[in-house]
């Protein structure tokens, strides 16, 4: 069993005195026009601390009226140039100003994500840092996306232009909600973008706070909007919308489809970053302490609920057994409980319909033949939405458990007879998102991460991101790359020019 700490209700961390003073209040509104202001039809929603099912805030429910709104104030300032004509030196300036403020408030942006993701403080802590980090990153790129010139006659004068797409509508998924906010807005803020951002209905603090630090940072109005809401309806809208010009997506190979659907009206840009079932390939060389730890960090970071996650554990039939028994060992060494809690190293599934999702798929495994090495049940917990971490063997990878994106603290472990075998069975998956492998034979290394077709490999380590290198996947994982300076075709477009001379 996993280890415990104490109850939500016993833990002795509490919520600093800036987010309960933040948690108080009025619903939290929607940031339209440099203006904060409430839903227009006047709904709110309630979102809820998934380790005790306590609601923490209420928070204005925009639909189509509030995109149609915030799309009009991001056009206005786009086609303004009051943004896009600024100095590029002046943008990144307001960019770095970003990721200071989000440094100085980093303690209770931790805070958030993790009432609000349910996450540990420890994690949620990184995740702030890499934040800042992004928005600092695409600072520098502010003054460095180059148009070129090109070989011409003597008649003419041929060079190109890069230019902002122009308003972008960007939804962010929950199991990152303030990373994925500097994914997204920063390269397009850098590049002369103005956009609307419409964050996951259930992790929507993060964004409402992020917003008021944008306005601290005092960017021209309508540069940037939220809209909180659901999918359904703001998430539709904006995705719709014939005056967007790019949509940028992270969340479900589901609705990634939809999102590509809605956007063919106006034939918007799209760039999508979704669903995963990542293999994990373990040699027999390989360096099996490092591979264990490092492959169960892999699978039970954020609760299992990262896209990348290494959900499918490739074990060479030598040592399956051992890898199997210290598997189970470090899932059982985990600490499941209250995420402010600086002792807890697992919290709680972000809502009851995840939760719920993922204990059908510990009934499916049951079903399937899967045999429990540990976990497979709910946590302990009397409130909150906790699974313990699960490991199972006597996997085959047609199962359901293991082709299906679960999005929870599960793991399948899977033989495989040799080099060859593990590369077929890797790649037997719709998804191509990430894959690892573990071995001391750098030539087999190299062969094996070229083989597999995912858009991020790691070798003798897991989940490593840097906003320097791209982000993205193959087949149904999505298309296009976030992060490095791939990310400068997704929010620019190029214009030829000709002089004649």
């Amino acid at each position: 069993m996993a280890a415990a700490v104490p109850s939500v209700e016993d833990a002795a961390a509490v919520a600093s005195a800036k987010v309960r003073q933040f948690l108080q209040g009025p619903p939290k509104q929607l940031l339209i026009g440099g203006k904060w202001v409430s839903a227009r039809s006047g709904a709110t929603f309630e979102t809820v601390n998934p380790a005790n099912e306590e609601i923490l805030a209420r928070v204005a429910e925009g639909d189509k009226a509030d995109i149609a709104a915030a799309v009009a104030a991001a056009r206005q300032a786009f086609e303004s140039g009051r943004w896009q004509s600024m100095g590029p030196h002046q943008r990144a300036r307001y960019l770095l100003k970003i990721a200071e403020l989000v440094e100085t408030h980093a303690e209770e942006l931790a805070e958030l994500i993790t009432l609000d993701n349910g996450k540990p403080i420890s994690e949620s802590i990184v995740e702030v840092g890499r934040t800042a980090d992004t928005f600092r990153y695409y600072a520098g790129w502010a003054t460095k996306f180059y148009g070129e010139t090109n070989p011409s006659g003597p008649e003419f004068f041929n060079y190109t232009l890069r230019e902002p797409v122009g308003v972008c509508g960007q939804i962010i998924p929950w199991n990152g909600p303030l990373s994925t906010i500097s994914w997204k807005v920063a390269p397009a803020l850098a590049f002369g973008n103005t956009l609307v951002l419409k964050p996951a209905e259930q992790t929507p603090l993060p964004a409402v706070r992020m917003g008021e630090l944008i306005c601290e940072a005092d960017l021209p109005a309508g540069v940037v909007n939220i809209v909180t809401g659901f999918g359904s309806s703001a998430g539709a809208a904006l995705a719709a919308h014939p005056n967007v010009d790019k949509v940028a997506f992270t969340g479900s190979t589901e609705v990634g489809k939809l999102i590509l659907e809605a956007a063919a009206g106006n034939l918007k840009r799209v760039s999508l970053e979704l669903g995963g079932k990542s293999p994990n390939v373990i040699f027999p060389d390989a360096p099996l302490e490092a591979a264990v730890a490092l492959s169960a960090t892999g699978v039970f970071r954020n609760q299992g609920q990262v896209c990348c996650a290494a959900t499918r554990m490739f074990v060479q039939e030598r040592i399956y057994d051992e890898f199997a028994e210290r598997m189970a060992a470090a899932a059982e060494a985990i600490r499941l409980g209250e995420p402010l809690d600086r002792a807890t190293t697992m919290g709680p599934l972000v809502s009851n319909e995840q939760y719920q999702r993922v204990l059908g798929y510990l009934r499916l495994a049951r079903d399937e033949g899967a045999q429990v090495r540990t976990g497979g049940e709910r946590g302990p917990q009397a409130k909150g939405y906790f699974v313990k971490p699960t490991i199972y063997t006597a996997v085959r990878n047609e199962m359901r458990i293991a082709q299906e994106e679960i999005f929870g603290p599960v793991a399948v472990l899977i033989p495989f007879t040799d080099e060859t075998d593990a590369v077929l069975q890797g790649n037997a998956t719709t998804y191509g998102l990430g894959a690892g492998v573990w071995t001391r034979d750098i030539s087999r290394a190299h062969r094996v991460a070229r083989a597999l077709k995912a858009g991020s490999v790691w070798v003798n380590c897991y989940g490593l991101i840097d906003p320097i290198a791209p982000f993205g996947g193959y087949k149904q994982s999505g298309f296009g790359r976030e992060l490095g300076p791939q990310s400068i075709d997704l929010y620019t477009q190029i214009k030829s020019v000709y002089v004649k001379l």
